[in-house]
């Protein structure tokens, strides 16, 4: 997987099952069953390295875009150096790391690096 690819996307929706149907019309995505057990988190393989996923949200209007890094950290300390803005990176336990980021003006986005070893 190449640095910067787009590996994920979330789509927040006032109404999951609307949503789900709109992008199964529209490019025949899938989106399974939730994979959390206490939110409704639907998720969709779009192709072998990115997926998607829908959830509810009371905000909308602004999908979250996930970019793939070979080294979070150092993408994290880039992202700051460049005058945006990075979280500390969170696991998603056997599956990899996430920071939330801002570029310069403000608009939000998401670092991924895979990692199973993620805890």
């Amino acid at each position: 997987m190449a640095n910067g690819e787009i590996v994920h996307i979330e789509f927040p929706a006032k109404n999951v099952d609307r949503i789900a149907g709109f992008w199964k019309g529209l490019f025949g995505w899938e989106f399974g069953s939730s994979v959390m057990p206490d939110f409704d988190y639907r998720m969709a393989r779009l192709s072998d390295t990115a997926g998607a996923a829908i959830m509810p949200a009371d905000e909308t209007g602004h999908a979250n875009y996930y970019y793939s890094t070979d080294d979070i950290e150092s993408s994290i300390a880039k992202v700051k150096e460049l005058g945006g803005e990075a979280a500390d990176k969170m696991p998603v336990p056997t599956h990899g790391w996430f920071s939330a980021c801002k570029d310069t003006e403000g608009n939000a986005f998401y670092l991924w690096q895979d990692d199973s070893n993620a805890a």
